[in-house]
């Protein structure tokens, strides 16, 4: 889920220069056709964001992300460095209870599951070796604790060698283990000689796509390494029907386990089987960039991969702007089925994707565009909805935000039928929020 440098410096050239005039745009007809029931932030005086969100099996929601305040809601802390943040909601968002983990270095919380027995699985990656944490080999460590339903920790492992390693998402498998993926930094291990590493993980380059199996206990079962000698990250991870699991993310690279590319970065998916064997991989983009974000399962047994392109070309068939959101559909067989572009002339990307009961899509990220498929824009980039149908065609968008920096990162729909939106806000203007910091985490319900 969340960003590596070099996306964070392409969206902060698009999204962080204020426009000094507003221009004519084309009004969509796309619009809101939800009702927003209610909008709440949590945090301290530092910065906060909300990585991940779950339903739980009370009828209210788990949040995943990290802060690093030690005021506000956040009280569990004394240093002002980043650590894990769960905070525990009931179905009204109020407050039950939240907890921090983490030692006296960065540590990010990027996904959560609840446990078959009522817990959570956290996974991120961190650096401390301290507090919370019992091992790191390097910079940032994939890290995996084991909770129980109040937060508290079982275990907690790391995974990772001397360079940096994260993790982005979890799941939980049908027999109670559980499956996570990320990226390995290969190039700061290569400095260390090659002894770290054994086989062929050394004849790639940059970063690899990593899937980790490990038992409930956390015990490594097995885990792969898939890539070429660039830059290749896996940002999400669903279970597939025959039990094995279908990575999504990018890749930069054009050799070894990548075939086919289409440009600069690609969108990229493997799938393995239940052994971690690859099935199949496929590139999708253009000649431009393009990145991934997350994956989710269709009732088809196909998947929807979800993130933006910057192409005109290739896989792309329609150029909003700048950057659009870019949403395509795959089979099981990895072949393209549908593929839908969103956005207006500036910056627009999505880091999520669920289906919706409908049979549908719900999509977040944010936007910097008042045109096209936007109508509105309060300041910079604000966090932006999208609805779709079954063929990814837009039914109704959403934008929230103030005049600063606002992101959407993960969306659900309940149980209940209402979604769910969480991210964070720069903005001390956010409509019928406080602000309490220099970004609050941010969690917004639309029925």
């Amino acid at each position: 889920m969340k960003k590596f440098l070099f996306v964070f410096m392409v969206c902060t050239v698009f999204s962080c220069s204020r426009e000094e005039e507003n221009t004519d745009f084309d009004i969509p007809t796309t619009q809101f056709l939800g009702e927003l029931e209610w909008i709440k932030s949590f945090g301290g005086t530092g910065e906060e964001t909300a990585q991940a969100v779950i339903e739980t099996s009370d009828g209210g929601y788990a949040i995943l992300g990290f802060t690093n305040s030690t005021d506000g809601d956040i009280q569990d802390k004394s240093l002002n460095v980043n650590d894990y943040w769960l905070l525990k909601l009931d179905a009204d968002g109020t407050l039950q209870w939240n907890k921090t983990y983490g030692g006296s270095k960065d540590d990010r919380g990027q996904s959560l599951v609840q446990t078959l027995d009522g817990g959570y699985a956290l996974t991120g990656y961190a650096m401390s070796d301290d507090g919370d944490g019992s091992v790191n080999n390097g910079f940032h460590d994939n890290w995996v604790l084991k909770l129980d339903a109040l937060g508290n920790i079982e275990w907690e492992k790391s995974f990772g060698f001397s360079g940096h390693d994260h993790s982005y998402d979890i799941l939980q498998t049908t027999d109670g283990g559980y499956f996570f993926t990320g990226f390995l930094d290969i190039t700061s291990a290569r400095a260390d000689g090659n002894t770290e590493k054994s086989g062929t993980l050394t004849r790639h380059g940059v970063g690899e796509f990593w899937g980790t199996r490990i038992n409930k206990i956390g015990d490594v079962e097995w885990r792969g390494y898939f890539g070429g000698t660039n830059n290749d990250r896996a940002h999400g991870v669903v279970q597939s029907e025959d039990m094995g699991f279908v990575m999504a993310g990018f890749s930069e690279s054009d050799d070894f386990d990548i075939s086919n590319t289409q440009g600069s970065y690609d969108f990229w998916m493997v799938k393995v089987d239940k052994n971690g064997n690859m099935l199949w991989e496929r590139s999708f983009g253009g000649s431009g960039i393009e990145i991934a974000y997350d994956i989710a399962k269709t009732k088809d047994n196909g998947y929807v991969v979800v993130g933006n392109t910057f192409s005109t070309d290739g896989d792309i068939s329609t150029d909003k702007g700048a950057s659009d959101i870019w949403l395509i559909k795959v089979d099981d067989s990895g072949s393209l089925v549908w593929e839908r572009s969103f956005g207006g002339s500036q910056f627009d990307a999505a880091q999520a994707v669920t289906p919706s009961k409908d049979g549908g899509f719900f999509l977040i990220g944010n936007s910097k565009s008042s045109d096209l498929d936007t109508n509105s824009n309060a300041g910079e980039n604000d966090i932006w909805m999208i609805k779709t149908d079954a063929e990814g065609n837009l039914v109704w968008q959403k934008s929230f935000g103030g005049s600063d920096i606002d992101f959407g990162f993960d969306v659900i729909e309940n149980s209940s039928g209402s979604v769910l939106l969480v991210g964070e806000t720069s903005s001390v203007d956010f409509p019928s929020l406080t602000s309490k910091g220099r970004s609050d985490l941010v969690v917004i319900k639309v029925k």
